[in-house]
C-alpha cells in the first residue's frame, strides 16, 4: 500500500536494505578517480561560465556560517525535521555569537543582491558548501552538500510562469552543454549502455502529474513520468494539490508556491517554482538536479507562513526585510554540484564525485557492488 503522507518526509531511501536493492550489481566505473576529477573540474568551469553568460551572474563569496538570530539559514522544509548545526562563536566575547552552519544559502543570496548592489537583470552565483546532518545517507544524499546557489534581481512584471520557464530552459541548456562537452573531451563517457543526455526538457505542473497517477505517492509519480520523459521540470512544489497533499514539502519563506499560475479545464493551479529531475540510466532511478523559483513577496510570504503556522518567523530580520521592501524581488535556485557530476559522469554513487562521511553499512554495500567511494 502506498503512503502519500510518509512520502512527503523528504529525501533519502530510508533503509540500507533498500539501498542494497537499488544500487547496480557488477558495477564498473567508467573512469579512474583521478581522471574523473579532471572531468569534474571541466564541468564545474563550464557550468559556472555558462550560468554567468546565460543569466548575467557574477560569482561571489558565500558564507559557511550565519548568525542564528538572523533567520537567514535554510530549514529545507516546513516540518522542522532537518535542523542546522548550532555553535557559539567568538572566544573572549562577553556574549558569544550564536552561529549556525548553513544548510543552503537560499535566503542569504536574496539579501546579498542588495549588498552587492545588483541592478535589475543582474545576479550572483556562489560555490556554496553546506552541512545537512539530518539526511539519510544513501547513494545520492550526503551530509556534505555543494551547490551552485544563484540569485537574480527581477521586477514585479517578471514574476510570472513564462519568466520562470525561460530561465529554466537557459539553465538546462548549460547543463546539457556541459554533458556534451565532457563526452567530447573524455571519449570513454560515450558508453553505448547509456543514451545521450536529453536535449529537450519537458514541463509539467504537479497537479498534471497527480492527474496522470492519482493513486501514487510523489516519488513514484516522478519515477513513472521520468521513465517516459527523461528530463522534466515539475512546476508548483509546495502548494496543496487536489488530493490534499503537496507534491513535496517546501519551506514557506523563499519560493513562491501560493501564487495562481495555470488554469486548466476550469481548475486553478499554483506556484512559481519547481525542480529539474532526470532519469539516471546508471542507477535506473529518478535523479533531482536543481530546485528553483521566483521568490516570495511580502504578501505571499505572510500567506505561506500563515498556511504553515509559522507566522512567528515574521519577527526575524530576514523576514522583516521582505516586509519592509528592503531587499529586491528575485528569482533563484540551487543546482547540486555533486548530483550534476554524478549524472554527467555516469557514476552510481555520490561518493565517487564528492568526499564525505559514509556509514560503514553503506560502505560495505558499495564494496560488494564494486563501487569505490571517496573518503
Amino acid at each position: 500500500m502506498y503512503d502519500k503522507k510518509s512520502d512527503l518526509a523528504g529525501p533519502g531511501i530510508s533503509t540500507y536494505k533498500k539501498v542494497k536493492e537499488i544500487l547496480p550489481d557488477n558495477y564498473q566505473a567508467i573512469q579512474s578517480p583521478l581522471r574523473r576529477m579532471e572531468a569534474l573540474y571541466m564541468i564545474k568551469n563550464y557550468i559556472e561560465k555558462g550560468m554567468a553568460e546565460a543569466l548575467n551572474l557574477q560569482m561571489v563569496q558565500v558564507p559557511l556560517i550565519v548568525s542564528k538570530d538572523s533567520g537567514v539559514n535554510d530549514y529545507l522544509d516546513r516540518d522542522g525535521s532537518r535542523t542546522p548545526i548550532d555553535f557559539p562563536a567568538g572566544l573572549g566575547l562577553k556574549k558569544r555569537i550564536q552561529a549556525q552552519v548553513v544548510q543552503a544559502a537560499t535566503k542569504w543570496k536574496r539579501m546579498a543582491l542588495a549588498q552587492f548592489e545588483c541592478e535589475v537583470g543582474q545576479g550572483i552565483n556562489t560555490d556554496m558548501r553546506a552541512v545537512r546532518k539530518d539526511y539519510f545517507l544513501d547513494h545520492d544524499h550526503s551530509s556534505y552538500v555543494d551547490q551552485w546557489d544563484w540569485e537574480k534581481r527581477i521586477t514585479e512584471k517578471d514574476r510570472n510562469l513564462d519568466y520562470l520557464i525561460d530561465t529554466v530552459k537557459k539553465i538546462w541548456k548549460v547543463i546539457h552543454g556541459a554533458g556534451m562537452m565532457v563526452k567530447e573531451k573524455f571519449p570513454e563517457l560515450n558508453d553505448p549502455r547509456f543514451p545521450d543526455f536529453p536535449k529537450e526538457l519537458k514541463f509539467f505542473h504537479a497537479e498534471e502529474i497527480l492527474a496522470m497517477y492519482p493513486d501514487l505517492p510523489r516519488k513514484e509519480r516522478e519515477t513513472r513520468l521520468i521513465k517516459k520523459y527523461p528530463a522534466v521540470f515539475i512546476i508548483g512544489i509546495g502548494s496543496v494539490l487536489k488530493d490534499g497533499y503537496p507534491h513535496e514539502m517546501r519551506a514557506a519563506d523563499y519560493d513562491d508556491w501560493i501564487t495562481p499560475t495555470i488554469t486548466k479545464n476550469g481548475e486553478q493551479m499554483y506556484g512559481l517554482n519547481g525542480d529539474i529531475l532526470v532519469w539516471n540510466p546508471v542507477t535506473q532511478r529518478r535523479h533531482e538536479l536543481t530546485s528553483m523559483g521566483v521568490r516570495v513577496t511580502k504578501d505571499s510570504l505572510k500567506a505561506q507562513l500563515e498556511l504553515t503556522d509559522q507566522l512567528d518567523f515574521l519577527e526575524l530580520p530576514y523576514h522583516q526585510a521582505i516586509l519592509n521592501d528592503e531587499i529586491p524581488l528575485s528569482i533563484g535556485g540551487g543546482i547540486g554540484q555533486a548530483r550534476t557530476y554524478m549524472y554527467l559522469l555516469r557514476t552510481a554513487h555520490l561518493g565517487e564525485v564528492t568526499v564525505s562521511v559514509w556509514p560503514e553499512e553503506l560502505k560495505t554495500i558499495c564494496r560488494e557492488k564494486n563501487i569505490h567511494v571517496l573518503e
